[in-house]
């Protein structure tokens, strides 16, 4: 599954890759076989994670997301910063991280689930953590269908995947075929 994952990296037009709940042992594997810097922060079900990975590396579909989670961003070029911000530790950890590409701050988000408020919660605190005169980038699984975020510009989504930015009109907008590797198909913004 992995090299399945890498080799569609190599098939798109981005430079920048938000990933939400892959194995924690994805992202610098998937940074080098893309050419690209990876960051990444854990984020839940990742107690027993030796165990985790030795079931989910012989049958990736017995455990899906409770293989070990983290959410990853992947940038060809270079990273001049990485932030992380907790969010909440109930029911779930959830955590936004950030990286800054040139003046751009590039967020990617994984929103709490079961209840809108909560998603609603998780998204307002992550798009407020960012310096407000940097130009921004905001990305992810938001877990709403209709997200608004006062001050920046909806780029396009599918579902509860959205993409916004701040300081950037975006150019195009698709929704991918998912293939094997999720549940959510990828989305896509030009900008």
């Amino acid at each position: 599954m992995l090299n399945e994952f890498a080799a569609a990296l190599d098939g798109w037009d981005w430079d920048v890759a938000l990933l939400q709940e892959v194995p924690p042992w994805w992202p610098p594997l998937l940074g080098r076989a893309s050419g690209a810097c990876a960051r990444w922060v854990l984020t839940s079900r990742n107690f027993g994670l030796g165990v985790r990975r030795a079931v989910s590396a012989r049958n990736p579909d017995l455990l899906k997301a409770n293989g070990g989670g983290c959410n990853a961003i992947l940038v060809r070029g270079r990273v001049q910063e990485h932030r992380v911000v907790r969010l909440t530790w109930w029911p779930e950890r959830r955590w936004a991280h950030g990286v800054r590409v040139g003046p751009w701050w590039v967020v990617n988000l994984h929103a709490s689930t079961h209840r809108d408020v909560w998603a609603a919660r998780d998204v307002a605190r992550a798009a407020r953590a960012w310096p407000v005169e940097a130009p921004l980038l905001f990305g992810g699984d938001l877990n709403l269908k209709r997200p608004a975020l006062p001050g920046l510009v909806h780029l396009g989504g599918n579902h509860v995947d959205h993409f916004f930015a701040r300081g950037a009109a975006g150019s195009g907008f698709e929704v991918l075929d998912r293939g094997s590797l999720s549940d959510h198909p990828p989305i896509r913004v030009t900008l």
